[in-house]
Order: structure tokens, then sequence, then C-alpha cells
């Protein structure tokens, strides 16, 4: 329709700005809204784009920044605490989802090898679109977004397993599977390896080079994001692992937060593009005739995916918060879902028309859990309740079974990340009685060799102040900075009966004049407070005073 590639990407981009403003005065997600541009410009729709190379390139170059910037935020440290969880529930979520969805599509009355391409399809979750919303919501460093980004690393690595599997089939038979996996076992060692040694002596005196030229510095680390996740393909892993790790490698460096923050907007941009190509891929011809099959099997995705994770998670001691807000980001297939049905198709084992329901399932499941994973919050408070049986009964007693060896504490801190751990580290050296809470076990095990008092506990849960020795307590200190919990804490207490302080952290200020109306007496702005004492310290310096001082005060001088 339009002669050249720039007049296409031009015309799309038009109409994705109108419909986007459409959709935001709309109150709807954004990402619903660019999918729905994508089969409007299709092949499906009005056949504007005809050719989608381009834009499949700069969707690909979107995807790569995307998980760099993801990787970025993700020390070592934190990969290591959580790894264990995410082995356990993407492994066990893909076996479970597998099996039941293999029943049920026998039950609906596909050919086992169709049913078994059906049941696969199923279990993998969209890396792309899940990050994404996390990140909008300011969620990827809370537990559960660090668990769902460790599942759905686990899953890429399956799919990637899976897929070789059957290409060996289609081609050279059984024989050639062993050496294939060992290939990659292989391969991913020297990938791994590789990474490892620029990381010891090559990427830290790199980047303090390029930093003396920010410009240069952005584009070495898109080189750097794209090279890595082109390498990552041509192994026959996927792209987005590569560039996750691409990220990871430059996390312990002092530039990492210049890197994330000068990338998002070109990010933003090229992202736009993933989900537009995702819509124009989208294939409706052989749709209609398994509409039936199609929702039943979107139900078990929206619903039953959640529930084996919660059900994972809550054997191992996670609450049912965590673990629920984990669950609903596995509540839909992904891109690779299609490919992988693509690949079935060109190799004769399934039919034009399972690869249209797979993509049915896959357009329903996306858009309904885009709207899951937005409203998560109002949406646990409903079924809170409910949730209980994926919560073990002895997870409480446990975990606050410990603090009898210490005296009662004075302070309790709720939120034990990088600035709950500050404050707990000062009230110790001021000799200040104390007892951290936090909701992800793994925080509390970075504790497990100091004497720190410590506890399980979710701050959201109207009944953590029963659990908790408020008797001597004067002061309860929130460092999440997430206004729904806070607010959720402040009720919560004052309910109860706790005639205490209450300290809580806001890093926007909108939120201080919600949190003083909820009742916090204190609204803790460490941003705004390490400002002051630096603008402080520098008038000081510039009228021929002191030098600037390296201390800074926080709750612990004011208890």
């Amino acid at each position: 329709m339009l002669d050249s590639p720039f007049q296409q990407i031009a015309a799309v981009l038009a109409v994705t700005a109108a419909v986007g403003f459409v959709a935001r005065r709309l109150s709807q997600p954004l990402i619903v809204a660019y999918i729905a541009v994508g089969i409007l410009v299709g092949p499906v729709g009005i056949g504007v784009v005809e050719g989608q190379e381009e834009i499949a390139v700069l969707a690909e170059i979107g995807i790569a920044l995307l998980l760099f910037v993801v990787g970025l935020k993700l020390d070592l440290h934190l990969i290591r605490t959580v790894g264990p969880v995410a082995l356990a529930s993407g492994l066990g979520q893909v076996a479970f989802t597998s099996a039941i969805g293999f029943v049920l599509a026998l039950l609906l009355g596909f050919a086992p090898v169709t049913a078994l391409y059906i049941a696969v399809a199923l279990t993998f979750s969209s890396t792309i679109i899940i990050v994404k919303l996390l990140s909008d919501k300011g969620e990827m460093e809370r537990p559960h977004g660090r668990i769902a980004m460790g599942i759905l690393i686990v899953q890429d690595l399956v799919v990637v397993i899976v897929m070789i599997v059957l290409s060996a089939f289609g081609t050279d038979g059984d024989a050639s599977i062993p050496i294939q996996l060992g290939l990659v076992v292989v391969k991913g060692v020297a990938f791994l390896g590789g990474i490892v040694v620029l990381m010891r002596w090559v990427l830290t005196p790199l980047l303090h080079r390029l930093a003396r030229t920010p410009e240069l510095l952005v584009l070495f680390a898109i080189a750097w994001a794209v090279g890595l996740a082109a390498t990552g393909e041509a192994l026959d892993f996927s792209e987005e692992v590569g560039a996750f790790l691409a990220g990871v490698s430059l996390a312990s460096t002092p530039y990492r937060e210049a890197i994330g923050s000068r990338l998002a907007t070109v990010r933003d941009f090229l992202l736009l593009f993933f989900f537009i190509d995702l819509g124009a891929g989208l294939d409706f011809g052989d749709a209609g005739a398994n509409v039936a099959a199609a929702l039943v099997l979107s139900l078990f995705v929206l619903i039953g995916n959640p529930i084996i994770v919660m059900t994972i998670m809550g054997v191992m001691r996670y609450r049912r918060r965590v673990s629920f807000s984990t669950g609903l980001t596995v509540a839909q297939i992904s891109e690779f879902s299609l490919i992988f049905a693509a690949l079935g198709l060109s190799l004769g084992h399934i039919t034009e028309a399972a690869v249209g329901l797979i993509t049915t399932v896959g357009l329903i499941t996306i858009s309904m859990s885009t709207y899951l994973i937005l409203n998560s919050e109002a949406i646990f408070e409903r079924l809170s309740p409910a949730l209980r049986i994926f919560e073990r009964n002895d997870a409480r007693e446990a975990s606050f079974g410990a603090a009898s060896d210490h005296p009662p504490p004075r302070v309790i801190v709720v939120g034990l990340g990088r600035y709950g751990t500050m404050v707990m580290e000062q009230l110790h050296e001021a000799g200040v009685p104390a007892l951290g809470i936090d909701n992800d076990p793994d925080a509390l095990g970075r504790w497990a060799d100091d004497l720190a008092n410590t506890a399980y506990g979710d701050a959201e849960d109207q009944d953590l102040p029963e659990m908790l020795p408020l008797d001597d307590v004067v002061w309860v200190v929130s460092t999440s900075g997430h206004l729904p919990a806070d607010r959720a804490l402040i009720s919560a207490l004052r309910d109860h009966g706790y005639r205490g302080s209450i300290a809580v952290t806001s890093r926007h200020p909108a939120d201080v004049d919600l949190l003083e109306k909820a009742g916090a007496d204190r609204v803790l702005r460490p941003y705004a407070l390490a400002a002051s004492h630096l603008i402080s310290d520098l008038r000081e310096a510039l009228a021929g005073g002191s030098e600037p001082s390296d201390e800074a005060e926080g709750p612990a001088s004011e208890v």
C-alpha cells in the first residue's frame, strides 16, 4: 500500500500515537493498544505493513535493551538468592502445566501429538510483556519481580532445549539429540565463562575510560546489549538470555544507574515495535473452528498456571501475597509459543488449525493477564482470605520463633532492602534493640550469619500486628516506599491498638500528604534527605567551613 519501509513506519507511528491516546483516555493498558495496532495495520487488518522485516529488527533491538536494563538491576548476589525458588517454580510450572494441559487437550478431542504441542505451548510465559509491566509498576526489584524474572529465564532455557529436540526429530532422528544437547551445554559454559572473564579483567577498566564521554558510554552499552543478544541467538539460546546476561555483567559497575536511566526512553520507543510486530504477525485464519477449545485452554492458563506457581511457592514457605503476585506473571503464553507452534507446522507434526488455536489462546491470555498484573493489588485484596490455602500454617510461628533469644525490640523495621539494611545496621551500632521484618525469605537469609533479630512478615498482611512484639516498641519504620503497603501497615497497626510512632518511606513527593492523612507520624524521604545534607555541607565548604561529611542522619538518630 505504501511505497517504502520509511513510509510504512511513519504510518504505523501515526496510528499508534492516535490509538495510544484513545486507550489512555479509556484507561486501557498501552500494551493491549499496541498489539491492537499491529493487528490493525498488519495483513489481517488494513494491510498498511506489507513487509515486517524493518519493524521486526527494531523490535529485536527493543527486546535486547529491555532485558539489558533488567539485568543491570540484578547483581550476582540477588540472582543467587532467588535461584532455588526460581528453579523450583519454573521447572515445576513447566512440568505440571505440560501434564495437565496434555490431558485437557486430549479431553477436548485432539490427537496425542497435537495435544502434546498444545500442552507445551501453554507452559511458556512472555518475558517481554511481564518485564515491561513489572518495570512500569516499579516492581522489578520487589521479591515477586525478582522471582518472576528467574522463572522466565528457566522457561527460556527449557524452550531452547525443547526446540532442539524437535528439530533433531525432524532431521537426523533420535541419535542426534544427545549430541545437540551436549553442544548446548558446552556452548552455554563457554558463553558464561567468556562473560565472567570480561567482567573480571576488561569491562570495568573499559567503562572507566568510556565514562569520560557520556555519549560513548551509552553507545557502548547499546552495542554490548545487542551484541550479546546476537551472540546468544547465534549459540542457539534466545536473544533475551544474551541481553539479560549483558546487563548482569555491568550490574556491579558504578555506571549501571547512569546507563539505565539514559536508555529508558530509547528502550520504550523501540519496544513498542515488538508489540506491533506481535500483533501484525498473528494469524486467525483457522482460529474460528476452535473457539470453544481456545476459551477452555485460556482459562487454564489464566487460572491454572498461577495456582501451580502459588502451590509450589507455598510449599517453599512464601506468603500468599508474594506467591500470588508471582503466579499472575505466568498467566499468559509467550511469543515463543507461537514460534514453537510454527516449528511444529513446518515439521508436519500439527495442522494450521492447531497453530490458529494457539494463536487465539495467546491473544486472549496476553490481553487478560495484562489487566490482571496491572490490577494485582486490588484483586489480591478481594481474594486474600481464599488464598490462605496456598500458605503453610507453620510459616508465621516458625519465622517469629527465633525472636525469643533477643531483647524486646524498641524499633521494628519493615523491609530489609538496601535502605532497611542501613537502618538496621545503624540501630545496631547505636545499641537500640530492633526487629527486622521482610516478606522475602532470601532477604532474611542474608542476615543468617549475623546476630540481627529478623522475622518473616508482610506489610500488607492485616494480621501482621498480631504477630509483632509491640509492647515495648516506640517506632515502627517501613522502608519499602510502596504506597499501598505502607497505607495497609498504618491501618493494621492503628486498628490493632498500637499507639507508638510510625515512620514510612516515600520516594514520590505526591505520596507524602496521602501517607500523613493515613496516620503516619513521619514520612521519610531518603533521597531528599541525602540531597539536603549534601547541599548543607557544600554551603559550609564554599563558605570556608569543613569538608563535606560522609555521615547522614537516619531514623536511628530520632529514636
